[in-house]
């Protein structure tokens, strides 16, 4: 479901002058301005007042906000549950009771001017495809129009898509448009939505956004070549320099409960509570023991980190288990 013109629908609290409009400008008060009852597009404040005017909405109907997730908001009758998804005017609803769905479109309708687009298909750029086995996400329609505006149509995909023991700054022939190879770095990251394991050959060749654009050009086109291809893993740069191998092991662990924790919140909204605990693999038996006893004289850990695990590893939500070294 969309909502027209959701800014406007927000109330605004302080005094806000405008200039009448051309076209409808009082005869006779032509000094004068306007006040503004309710918010505005191009007004700071119109986003956090449509928010505001929409969370009222959900809290006023008997729904609750999810703790992790600010823009979710769940509904529970029993057994029946009506989940909505809010993303700045955009719905995402489901159900497993119809009545249900249907008096919440319908009371949407009354309270706000909406327009229904029925089941799912697209949402921001990304293809839905819903199945008896199961709801499925991809964006074929993006990567084709992707290839097509940087004339890899008919490109042949590649096993090993970036070789990082080659040199980046061999240069090529011809010059290349900076705007172009700047372009194309960001429609690739837009992939990662659905992608996130090409992250890595983005991170490799983004941090060279800024130099001759000619050297690398050969490598992000290289990139778009994977788009058919699947791996079940990311990386990222950490933004701290450790000071062992198990620290930096230790950090990302952390780093990769974080988001663990918050899947296990996010399922648990819904009604899916995870009862046991989600198992990270670590290949650095120091850190794992770590995790088991952080106060040690030989430890020097951000208190972040340390905090995280000290609170998770105790209740049985996060289980640090040691990685085999084939699956490393």
């Amino acid at each position: 479901m969309d909502v027209k013109s959701a800014f406007l629908n927000g109330y605004i609290d302080e005094e806000i002058y405008v200039e009448q409009p051309q076209g409808f400008i009082a005869k006779g008060s032509e000094e004068k301005v306007l006040r503004l009852k309710k918010a505005l597009y191009g007004l700071k404040q119109a986003p956090r007042a449509w928010y505001s005017r929409i969370d009222k909405y959900f809290m006023d109907r008997g729904f609750r906000r999810s703790l992790s997730e600010p823009t979710l908001y769940i509904k529970s009758q029993g057994n029946d549950t009506l989940i909505v998804s809010l993303y700045v005017d955009d719905l995402i609803y489901t159900g497993n009771n119809e009545k249900m769905i249907q008096d919440f479109k319908e009371d949407m309708m009354k309270t706000f001017e909406m327009s229904d687009l029925g089941l799912m298909h697209f949402f921001l750029g990304i293809e839905i495809n819903q199945e008896k086995e199961g709801i499925f996400i991809c964006q074929r329609k993006y990567t084709e129009t992707l290839l097509k505006k940087f004339k890899m149509e008919s490109c042949k995909t590649v096993t090993t898509p970036l070789l990082l023991a080659k040199s980046t700054r061999k240069k090529m022939d011809q010059k290349v448009d900076g705007s172009m190879y700047r372009s194309l770095i960001g429609s690739l990251l837009y992939l990662t939505a659905t992608r996130p394991d090409i992250m890595f050959y983005m991170s490799a060749i983004k941090v060279y956004a800024e130099s001759e654009p000619s050297t690398l050009c050969s490598s992000s086109k290289k990139d778009s070549k994977i788009l058919t291809r699947n791996i079940s893993w990311a990386s990222k740069k950490q933004a701290t320099v450790a000071q062992s191998s198990a620290e930096a092991e230790y950090i990302a662990a952390a780093a990769t409960s974080n988001q663990a924790i918050w899947l296990r919140r996010i399922l648990e909204d819904i009604g899916e509570k995870q009862e046991e605990p989600t198992t990270i693999y670590c290949d650095n038996k120091s850190a794992i023991a770590i995790t088991k006893n952080p106060v040690h004289s030989r430890t020097n850990i951000s208190t972040s980190s340390i905090t995280l695990c000290e609170k998770q590893l105790p209740e049985r939500e996060i289980e640090l288990s040691t990685a085999a070294l084939k699956s490393n």
